[in-house]
């Protein structure tokens, strides 16, 4: 089994920023950078969508809506994925949830159908 913890959400004014990360362990995880990683957000009413992604080669992906603004990273040595976002928008307002998968098969796409692990999200909310 593979847990996934988010912390860092919040309210912030739109143009402010926010880190967020995602620890994650388990008794069947083993090298962290041997999985490919995402972060997907879900807003009321809205379809969950791919973030931002990272590979087990170290590439990454964004979503078009957030290119140029946030950034995802990783710490294989505390196992810790991080997402930060600058310059935040009202429609950024959602549940940001991490997750994890063996074989991102659709990269660069972030296909939901990919990740087998998911965290259980923390809240982001961002006031014009």
């Amino acid at each position: 089994q593979v847990h996934l913890v988010e912390s860092g959400g919040g309210s912030v004014q739109a143009g402010g920023s926010l880190r967020l990360s995602c620890a994650v362990s388990g008794d069947s995880f083993s090298e962290f950078s041997e999985y490919c990683v995402a972060w997907y957000r879900q807003a009321p009413g809205k379809e969950r969508e791919g973030v931002a992604g990272i590979d087990t080669d170290g590439r990454t992906s964004y979503a078009d809506s957030v290119k140029g603004r946030f950034i995802i990273s990783q710490d294989n040595t505390k196992n810790i994925l991080d997402l930060q976002m600058n310059s935040l928008k009202p429609e950024d307002t959602a549940m940001y949830l991490c997750a994890a998968a063996v074989f991102c098969v659709s990269w660069p796409n972030l296909s939901e159908s990919d990740f087998g692990y998911w965290g259980q999200g923390t809240q982001v909310t961002v006031s014009s």
